[in-house]
């Protein structure tokens, strides 16, 4: 018997699933509100969420990080009626089970739910905890986590991976942990920048060639391919492959065979293909300037990166773990952080993610050499920059707000409403701070249970 939340403001639909979850010999319970919802996914092990879209206090496609992640880690089936391609796309991409449009036939209804409980039934039975080395990963959000996850199920099986993701982003860190926790682990590991390859010779670089393939081949090379045998190949912005590398590299994909350049025979050579890019291949194939057939062969995998910016309860680590890094490889005592240092970094957008945060703490380090406490005066430039343009623009906004509102005083209660309201998350702000993001740790200082937390924390919308 499995436990099922219906989460819909509808009490005549939530009556009507109710009826159909209990005729299948499972106990549902309901919930009117998103709040509701996931108040009680925190007291109780849920199995499988029933999930309206709209609801009176938010989408619950936005919620679906916070409900999966959940006690109980439940299945998630959305029901809608607003039917939308996009919001589909969308729940397919956050992990829900199915996406079913209302009035939705009960004998449909009733088959995704047994289907998703026998799937959950037989993931439990089944399941195999996943020990991933890092290698140089750093970060415990739930973007990185699930990518991790991701990472280590590709390389538990020899299939071909794609990894997409902004330029900085840690694609090749990745690739490496992919090989590294697979069986050819012990092999040689290729990186190959796609966008380097020179055109005239780029054939020749990834397939090797004959002596007297052409002018100034003077011997027999093996080519990058081969050099891959028995290993990784790591292919970095695949995207930026010429039409004629991407028809010939697809026969070799497929054959697992290399004909050098000027060569009348095939060689064999079992690799293992890692590709990355910061492009959108689907995209490139409708504009026919990516092969599908090779799209297709390439990603057996996907693992997408989140950018910076969608994992910043992750600065903090890396930025200390940067800062580790490079004092020791300076050979100078590890420095100490002011709290303003972070707010400045947690502040700004990171176009270049990691990569751009591994620059950033570099020349801050450089700029305090002889100091023992990093401030957010030694970060660099642009990033200064660009906060006190952000408290310039508060500025203005507030000011902008004080004129209006001398035009038309607001009540005293809602004077008191506001600034209870402002107090209570720069509270909050503080609490996660000085928890350093773990939610038991919060709870105990601020003598909060868990539901209420989050419902504060996503009420001001702190992450």
């Amino acid at each position: 018997m499995a436990d099922i939340l219906i989460v819909d403001d509808e009490k005549s639909v939530c009556r009507i699933f109710s009826r159909a979850v209990s005729r299948l010999g499972h106990r549902a319970h309901q919930a009117a509100s998103l709040h509701e919802a996931l108040e009680t996914l925190q007291e109780k092990a849920i199995d499988l969420v029933l999930l309206d879209v709209r609801l009176p206090d938010g989408n619950g496609l936005e919620a679906m990080d916070e409900i999966i992640g959940s006690v109980g880690k439940p299945e998630v089936i959305i029901i809608t009626g607003q039917g939308d391609p996009d919001g589909a796309e969308l729940a397919t991409r956050s992990g829900a089970w199915a996406y079913v449009e209302k009035p939705p036939a009960m004998e449909q209804l009733s088959l995704h739910i047994s289907r998703a409980l026998q799937y959950r039934e037989q993931k439990a039975r089944t399941e195999q905890p996943l020990v991933m080395k890092r290698s140089s990963i750093v970060g415990s959000s739930p973007a990185v986590t699930g990518c991790l996850e991701q990472a280590a199920l590709a390389a538990a099986a020899d299939v071909n991976v794609l990894i997409t993701g902004e330029t900085g982003t840690g694609k090749e860190l990745f690739a490496r942990a992919i090989q590294e926790n697979s069986r050819r682990a012990s092999q040689v590991f290729v990186p190959v920048d796609c966008a380097a390859l020179p055109k005239t010779l780029a054939e020749s670089v990834l397939f090797g060639h004959v002596k007297g393939a052409f002018t100034g081949a003077d011997k027999d090379q093996r080519g990058l391919v081969r050099e891959a045998a028995g290993g990784t190949l790591f292919l970095d912005e695949v995207g930026e492959l010429s039409p004629e590398l991407q028809k010939s590299f697809l026969r070799t994909l497929q054959e697992k065979q290399v004909r050098p350049v000027g060569s009348v025979r095939e060689v064999r050579c079992d690799f293992r293909l890692i590709s990355a890019t910061n492009r959108d291949l689907d995209a490139l194939a409708a504009q026919g300037r990516f092969r599908s057939d090779l799209l297709y062969r390439i990603r057996t995998a996907a693992i997408e990166l989140p950018p910076l910016r969608h994992r910043l309860e992750d600065l903090r680590e890396l930025s200390v773990y940067f800062i580790k890094q490079f004092c020791v490889l300076e050979n100078i005592e590890v420095k100490s952080v002011s709290p303003d240092f972070f707010d400045i970094l947690a502040a700004y957008p990171w176009p270049g993610n990691v990569r751009e945060l591994i620059g950033a703490v570099e020349g801050a380090l450089s700029a305090a050499r002889y100091e023992p406490v990093l401030y957010s005066r030694h970060l660099p430039e642009n990033i200064r920059v660009h906060q006190a343009r952000n408290i310039v623009g508060e500025g203005r906004q507030r000011s902008k707000t004080a004129g209006d509102a001398s035009r038309r005083l607001p009540s005293l209660q809602t004077v008191r409403e506001q600034a209870l309201s402002e107090a209570e998350k720069r509270y909050l702000q503080d609490l996660v701070r000085t928890a350093n993001g773990d939610i038991p740790t919060a709870c105990r200082i601020a003598d909060l249970s868990r539901s209420r937390l989050y419902t504060l924390l996503k009420k001001h919308g702190i992450r």
